[in-house]
């Protein structure tokens, strides 16, 4: 079978690093979902303004040319213990396909890109092609009963805070989003050097930063680079 993209959402997040473990995590980091052209048919959504969660299929398409491993080591263990592939999200999966729960925020009629899907809580890279759309079913979705493994809580947010000057440099508006994104503690697992300098791209901007401890700390935020 052949998949084929039906659509392409559009994040703050131009490159993976920095993007939540999973969705649903930062909340008011918001997207766009546009159709290809193909499928940019009114009759296609119809009803789907009914629901308040979707479900997206897509694909990890920045690692898509990666090949898959049995093993992986999830960031929830550190880094350190490896686990099956199929008993984790990773993308390494013989079929690079993600899966994401996102809240549908409303519909939009364009006049140059048809109708749009705004959403919000996505786990998903700027561009990332889009398999499929389905409706979240809260009677058949949701299992308040159902056991997580190793990943049965939510990990434990930073705190977040900004040097003198950096906070006046994000627009008000994605402030919340970033304040959500960093608090989830963007880095590789395995590197805990208090003294090391990271920077995530976000909305245009390279966020830089360092954690000690539990409270990260953002020290500058200068314009991004352009990312092909």
């Amino acid at each position: 079978m052949e998949l084929q993209i039906i659509a392409r959402i559009h994040t703050d997040l131009p490159t993976k690093f920095g993007i939540p473990r999973q969705s649903g995590l930062v909340d008011a980091l918001e997207g766009t979902i546009v159709f290809e052209p193909e499928y940019r048919k009114p009759e296609a959504l119809r009803g789907i303004e009914g629901f308040s969660h979707i479900w997206l299929l897509w694909e990890f398409s920045a690692c898509s040319d990666a090949p898959w491993r049995p093993t992986v080591r999830p960031p929830r263990l550190g880094g350190n213990t490896r686990m099956g592939v199929f008993a984790t999200r990773s993308p390494y999966r013989p079929n690079s396909i993600g899966l994401s729960c996102v809240r549908l925020l409303g519909v939009e009629h364009t006049a140059e890109q048809g109708t749009v899907l705004h959403v919000c809580g996505a786990d998903l890279m700027d561009g990332t092609p889009i398999f499929d759309i389905k409706p979240y079913l809260p009677y058949a979705d949701a299992h308040p009963d159902a056991r997580g493994g190793f990943a049965a809580g939510a990990p434990e947010p930073l705190r977040v805070a900004f040097a003198d000057g950096a906070e006046a440099r994000i627009p008000p508006a994605k402030l919340e989003a970033l304040r959500g994104l960093l608090a989830q503690d963007p880095r590789p697992a395995y590197q805990a050097d208090a003294a090391r300098i990271y920077g995530v791209p976000f909305a245009g901007l390279d966020v830089r930063f360092r954690v000690d401890g539990d409270l990260l700390t953002v020290v500058e935020v200068i314009p991004a680079p352009a990312h092909a």
